[in-house]
């Protein structure tokens, strides 16, 4: 019979073995930060801040939306203020629509992206001070939902962020052609311009056949 200290030995150490729940989160959470980063490099400050939506949604804006979004997150919602306030009046719940999705012309992209970076410095702090279970309380969320754990936290954000993008890499796409997943890899074929452009008319001309198909479909 295997003695009890054998087979406890032989058995696999939960310290040693057991997932890192919260360094998985952050390291998905950083991924969509720096992918934010990432699509403004090389732009000038005109491309970085030019709205391509009817709604107005430009890359500089989505980084500076990134910012408010993590201070209110990481900080209010769990009782931590951003030390500055002053210089991120934009993110008040009295600031005009939409003032956190563009920066002005006297704000450059340096200085937007400096303070995303601070920010996550910020952010990062709460989330090493706490662990995944800490309680915190999202004062715009309804009543009913409002108290979080900083998991639920984390998830949300990184689910916002990446959404956010996903909006980013359309946007530089159809600012200068430039596309890819992230600086060390693009997760793209190895396709020249005339293949991609062959392959662009191929779908406008699926696109095209799909609607005429449906015109003369019985209803």
């Amino acid at each position: 019979m295997e003695s009890t200290q054998t087979a406890a030995a032989s058995e696999p150490s939960d310290a040693v073995n057991a997932p890192d729940h919260k360094a998985t989160l952050q390291r998905y959470l950083q991924a969509a930060r720096d992918a934010l980063l990432w699509k403004l490099d090389g732009l000038d400050e005109r491309a970085a801040r030019w709205p391509s939506t009817p709604t107005g949604t430009n890359l500089l804006g989505l980084v500076r939306h990134a910012a408010g979004v993590e201070i209110d997150y990481f900080g209010r919602t769990f009782g931590r203020a951003w030390p500055t306030p002053e210089e991120v009046a934009w993110a008040a719940e009295d600031a005009e629509d939409n003032a956190d999705m563009w920066a002005t012309a006297e704000d450059s992209t340096d200085s937007v992206v400096d303070l995303y970076r601070r920010v996550w410095t910020f952010a990062d702090e709460t989330i090493a001070a706490l662990d995944l279970d800490a309680l915190g309380r999202v004062l715009w969320w309804p009543a009913e939902i409002a108290d979080v754990t900083l998991f639920q936290v984390m998830v949300h954000v990184t689910s916002d962020l990446t959404r956010h993008a996903g909006h980013a890499d359309i946007l530089r796409e159809l600012t200068d052609g430039s596309a890819g997943l992230r600086a060390d890899g693009d997760n793209l074929p190895p396709l020249s311009d005339q293949e991609w452009s062959a392959y662009v008319q191929r779908l406008r001309g699926v696109a095209e056949e799909a609607q005429r198909r449906a015109d003369v479909r019985p209803t």
